[in-house]
């Protein structure tokens, strides 16, 4: 097992990732859940699309996701084929009923910086290459395809102390259920949100997680049950 985590950037014009709960007009979470994050990954160091699910399970890589650029979401008005027909029903040009318009939500110019770490020295290694080389086999998107992203490399980190039920200024998003004490701090704005953080093979989510994050990429101060810090002094807890 690596006691490094390779650091990165993603960043791209939009990102949307679709909360589980919202049908007709999808809405996105803040933050790239864990099983975006393996996803992208996965495509950068080409890993089949349907083994990938078993080589980066929760038990095998470790992953923290910190906000760099503000969260800031819009909303967009699209038009899509109206498929209520079925597929191969006639569409006629200037025939309204041929589209229907959906209301998306984005992320505006999204920012997340990611720590990762696999317990396959082959994994890891691998992955190290592609980012350092900024290379990919497939290409990168923020949660749907057609919002392609860009990626860099920042650096590979030691883990410098395991920090266990202390006070700490954590750097990445925090699952609640790791916080024994936390009290706001003036001038941070805190939200919440209910994501998925483990997908089984077959594609069934099987867990989620409550996880806490201020939305202004600021430290969050909270006495927790178990943290990482790296040698850069990031401080980081992973999903």
């Amino acid at each position: 097992m690596f006691e490094k985590f390779l650091i990165f950037d993603v960043w791209g014009d939009y990102a949307h990732f679709k909360k589980f709960y919202t049908t007709s007009s999808p809405l996105t979470f803040s933050i790239p859940p864990r099983t975006a994050i393996i996803g992208l990954i996965s495509a950068i160091i080409g890993l089949d699309k349907i083994k990938y699910l078993e080589s980066m399970t929760k038990s095998k890589a470790e992953i923290a996701i910190r906000i760099i650029n503000p969260i800031k979401k819009v909303r967009i008005t699209q038009n899509l084929i109206d498929t209520k027909g079925g597929y191969f029903r006639p569409i006629k040009r200037g025939n309204l009923t041929g589209r229907t318009q959906i209301t998306f939500e984005y992320i505006k110019d999204p920012r997340f910086r990611i720590y990762f770490r696999h317990y396959d020295e082959k994994i890891h290694n691998l992955t190290r290459e592609f980012l350092r080389n900024h290379k990919s086999v497939y290409t990168p998107y923020l949660g749907i395809s057609e919002l392609f992203c860009n990626f860099k490399f920042i650096e590979e980190v030691e883990i410098l102390e395991v920090l266990n039920e202390k006070e700490t200024e954590v750097h990445t998003a925090i699952p609640l259920d790791e916080i024994i004490d936390f009290e706001p701090e003036e001038g941070k704005k805190y939200f919440k949100d209910i994501i998925p953080t483990e997908i089984l093979p077959n594609r069934i989510m099987s867990e989620y997680r409550d996880v806490l994050y201020e939305i202004e990429g600021k430290t969050i101060k909270a006495k927790i049950k178990f943290a990482f810090k790296l040698k850069n002094n990031d401080v980081i807890i992973v999903l």
